[in-house]
């Protein structure tokens, strides 16, 4: 039987475990990952942003750097995220005295493109950035955001093909016409451990992607790399692209 997302542990998930695994030490391919997204959404907003951009991250988890690279062009940002214990991280993420350091070499790439220069990341992250509790499959079309972020969301809550699809179609419909976006999936994985848990995932590979998001999409670049950070997956996806304008009714 195929585990659903609800059946997942969500409750127990460890942020700083999950962290300390795939962001501590930053690995080579979540570098590219950030540079081809810097890039892409600079040259998105080459001729200016509008004057209020705002900005989702759908299942944000224990990831910034989605966040972060959204931050030059937007006026607000929300991060959505289910479990608890990552709402938690986040807030904590966003409030006081700043994020964690973990997140500074992320920041450094960003900061190579002209746009993120004049940014003081710290203090703009605690200015712009929310934490909600929401679950991406919840999400309706009733709200929208005109840039937006998933990054192993859709195919990393559930086995079943179902749901990876309403995901990414609950992404795409949280997008207003003509959003920029990006979205990253890992290739071919058989599900992944955090702290004593195991979590789900649905096998995707880039044409399931592709296939996934090109109803959606007015441009859309696919980005198949071949990085594996852990057993049992065969590397990660990268989806760049742009929301179409036939955005149905809710």
């Amino acid at each position: 039987m195929m585990d659903r997302n609800a059946d997942a542990p969500w409750s127990q998930f460890d942020p700083e475990v999950y962290v300390d695994l795939n962001y501590r030490t930053p690995l080579e391919v979540d570098l590219l990952i950030v540079r081809l997204m810097r890039d892409y959404f600079s040259r998105c907003y080459a001729q200016g942003a509008p004057a209020s951009v705002r900005g989702v991250d759908v299942g944000a988890g224990a990831n910034l750097y989605p966040a972060l690279s959204m931050l030059p062009w937007c006026e607000k940002i929300l991060l959505l995220e289910y479990a608890t214990p990552n709402v938690e991280y986040l807030e904590r993420q966003a409030s006081g005295g700043g994020y964690d350091t973990a997140w500074d070499a992320f920041w450094n790439e960003l900061r190579e493109a002209p746009a993120y220069r004049d940014v003081e990341p710290r203090s703009r992250f605690g200015e712009i950035v929310r934490v909600e509790r929401a679950n991406l499959l919840d999400l309706d079309g009733q709200r929208r955001w005109d840039i937006g972020t998933m990054f192993f969301v859709a195919d990393s809550m559930s086995e079943c093909a179902d749901e990876f699809q309403r995901g990414v179609e609950c992404f795409m419909d949280a997008l207003t016409g003509g959003a920029p976006f990006a979205a990253a999936f890992m290739k071919e994985s058989l599900g992944y451990q955090v702290g004593a848990h195991k979590y789900p995932a649905y096998r995707v590979n880039a044409d399931r992607v592709r296939e996934s998001l090109q109803p959606f999409t007015a441009e859309l670049e696919i980005h198949d790399m071949d990085h594996m950070v852990r057993p049992g997956h065969e590397g990660m996806i990268l989806a760049l692209g742009r929301r179409n304008q036939a955005i149905a009714t809710p």
